[in-house]
């Protein structure tokens, strides 16, 4: 472990164990991860880690003390041509840089990789994973022992997601083979229908891919970005906990599900 030496743990040290876990050669090709902003030679005392670097995560990160924020989703995502504090993009990176506050992203190389976003997101719904999804290997497949009636299914994703609301179509069927894709994965339906799945869990559904689900057969859920992804958030903290002593790793208290539902 990291304490027992006499160095203090680095911002590199803490993305190279990410790096294990989820390696960046996973990502997919549009996406934008790694060491995304402050320098890999700072010490780390102090990291908060949330799914998404918002205006309100780095008051946090700066009320806690932290030189480090772990987050799922790229700070910086779309090409930035200029830096500017009237743009939303801009202005948290310069309140980042001016704070002393380093940013490590991991988006879909941490969603493809074993033991990341859609495996957490299995454990939390309690369905051991069998396979992958989708051909980039991202998503997961499961089969329940003992199938469930799909009242009761809804129940338990809504509890273990802690979403304040599901969307969703029913097939009709019970649940007992199940697809999920944590974040944005309507567009996979037709790998949860081709590999013979009953139920997909994801985020972000569009009319059609409901409409779609209805005539394929399939249960459709939306259980809401945030809530398929946040799963990983525990599994990041203990992993990093465990591997550097010296640093104290709190998960975001300030940020959670955007959507409401009235």
């Amino acid at each position: 472990m990291k304490c027992e030496g006499v160095t203090m743990t680095t911002v590199n040290d803490i993305f190279e164990n990410l790096n294990e876990l989820a390696d960046v050669s996973l990502k997919m090709d549009f996406d934008n991860v790694g060491i995304l902003v402050g320098s890999g030679a700072a010490g780390v005392e102090k990291c908060l880690i949330a799914l998404d670097i918002t205006d309100r995560v780095i008051d946090e990160a700066i009320a806690f003390g932290a030189q480090l924020i772990v987050s799922h989703h790229p700070v910086i995502f779309y090409a930035q041509k200029t830096l500017l504090e009237d743009d939303l993009t801009g202005r948290k990176l310069i309140k980042l840089a001016r704070s002393g506050i380093s940013a490590v992203c991991m988006h879909t190389n941490l969603d493809i990789a074993r033991g990341g976003v859609n495996d957490a997101l299995m454990t939390a719904l309690n369905c051991c994973v069998s396979g992958s999804l989708d051909p980039d290997g991202c998503g997961r497949i499961g089969v329940y022992e003992n199938a469930m009636a799909l009242e009761d299914f809804l129940k338990l994703c809504r509890g273990a997601l802690n979403t304040n609301g599901l969307r969703y179509v029913s097939s009709g069927k019970p649940v007992k083979k199940l697809a999920v894709m944590g974040g944005a994965g309507g567009s996979c339906l037709h790998f949860a229908r081709d590999k013979g799945c009953d139920t997909y869990v994801t985020a972000d559904v569009n009319y059609n891919s409901f409409l779609d689900a209805a005539e394929m057969g399939i249960n459709l859920i939306d259980a809401d970005h945030f809530c398929t992804e946040n799963v990983i958030m525990p599994v990041l903290q203990r992993r990093l906990s465990e591997a550097f002593c010296d640093v104290e790793f709190k998960i975001s208290e300030v940020h959670g599900q955007t959507v409401n539902f009235f």
